[in-house]
């Protein structure tokens, strides 16, 4: 999941590993801002698994279309 937050450019990793100062990358979530977290999460997986279900449907009618020509 971090990968895919890197890729979307909503996380910056290259920043962190690369800066003398870490602790300036830590925050406080507030009982809020873990809810909002957890339910952007929730989205977030249900999108990459309907993504996922979608390519192997597609995959399993393409081998279906190869066996039968």
């Amino acid at each position: 999941m971090l990968r895919a937050l890197i890729d979307r450019g909503l996380v910056k990793a290259n920043n962190f590993r690369n800066s003398e100062n870490k602790r300036a990358y830590l925050y406080v979530l507030t009982p809020k801002g873990i809810a909002e977290k957890s339910r952007n999460t929730v989205r977030f997986l249900q999108r990459k698994t309907a993504e996922y279900e979608a390519l192997r449907k597609e995959i399993d009618r393409l081998r279906r279309e190869v066996e039968q020509g």
